[in-house]
């Protein structure tokens, strides 16, 4: 394939598995928005709703499923966009190589075990005991606790606080500034003083799990928190202690979990959702954003509003609110129209004593 100056349609086609609909030996040298994109350059539309945006953009070449007609010149058409688009943008963005080795400035315990593939970068802490798998990378900055353990093409990039004992299996990634490991927040009034409970238990993120930025997760008090295979979490989130989040689950960002809470498998929470303390939710659940969970949430339940409802009744009340104003107007006035009848018979009766 082309290098350094872009691809040709026909390349692209056959790396993508897409039907080429124009000029085989047209050749693009990026991928663009629909709104930005110039004449050498190749969009995308995974969504027919843009269909519109699309017509009217000036990419050379487009990337569409099947089901999207009418749209100006050469076409790369592919039965899943969204799966083809990872492809395209992969192609002409390719994952920055790591040289493996040591930077002179990083600092290795000399009990710790760096497999000889893994990058180390400057000014990055590892401690006593801790393992660093092959093809690992841990960027500048980063520290990794006493005993803790990156396995194989993991990810640690800058400025991770990997604390002591944390465990991440095969492929994950940690994006800069989370921390993996803090104390749980435990502690009990003893009269005088919040005396703190010692958070004794670890953390075990497994393979292919991916941690946003500034996301905090805390060790178990005892035994571990996990966060089980596949599950990616956004920004900025918060998992307490001894919590289970199964397999596949999608965490957005500004979410709270509260400690010892089980998320199932392929469960969604949206921005800003909150959970409270020993709840389970179950396989496949979805809670919409800012949603306050107070209670355990079934399996394939959709929930919304806080406190949280099933999604249609939240809905429907969501509905009803719009019309207090209105309902408070009429009743109001339904008050003084009785009133005025009341005082009318009121002084009728009267007269007829």
């Amino acid at each position: 394939m082309a290098k350094g100056v872009g691809f040709t349609l026909g390349e692209l086609a056959r790396a993508l598995h897409a039907t080429l609909e124009g000029d085989p030996a047209t050749v693009v040298t990026g991928v663009a928005p629909l709104e930005s994109a110039a004449r050498d350059q190749i969009s995308f539309l995974v969504d027919a709703r843009y269909t519109d945006a699309a017509k009217a953009s000036r990419a050379g070449a487009l990337l569409a499923g099947p089901d999207v007609s009418g749209l100006p010149g050469p076409v790369l058409r592919v039965s899943a966009p969204h799966r083809a688009l990872i492809d395209l943008l992969t192609l002409f963005h390719p994952p920055a190589g790591a040289v493996p080795g040591i930077a002179p400035s990083a600092v290795v315990a000399r009990d710790a075990s760096v497999a000889p593939t893994a990058t180390i970068g400057a000014l990055a802490v590892i401690e006593s005991g801790a393992v660093i798998g092959p093809l690992a990378r841990i960027g500048p900055l980063a520290f990794v606790g006493a005993g803790a353990q990156v396995g194989e093409a993991s990810v640690v990039h800058a400025r991770v606080a990997l604390c002591a004992g944390a465990t991440l299996g095969k492929r994950v990634v940690v994006h800069p500034g989370a921390v993996i490991g803090a104390d749980g927040f435990g502690y009990v009034f003893d009269g005088e003083a919040h005396r703190k409970i010692p958070q004794v238990g670890s953390v075990r993120l497994e393979d292919d799990v991916e941690i946003g930025a500034n996301t905090t997760i805390d060790r178990a008090t005892l035994g571990e928190t996990i966060i089980r295979r596949g599950t990616k979490i956004d920004n900025l989130v918060q998992v307490g202690h001894n919590v289970e989040i199964g397999e596949h689950s999608i965490i957005v960002a500004l979410v709270g979990i509260s400690g010892s809470c089980r998320i199932g498998r392929g469960v969604v929470l949206a921005g800003q959702v909150g959970i409270n303390d020993h709840v389970t939710i179950g396989d496949g659940a979805v809670v919409a954003a800012q949603s306050g969970i107070a209670r355990d949430v079934a399996p394939g339940e959709k929930m919304l509003g806080s406190p949280a409802r099933p999604l249609m009744e939240s809905k429907r009340i969501f509905v009803l609110e719009g019309e207090l104003p209105e309902l408070v107007r009429r009743l109001r006035d339904a008050e003084r129209r009785l009133a005025h009848l009341e005082a009318r018979l009121g002084a009728g009766g009267a007269r007829d004593g």
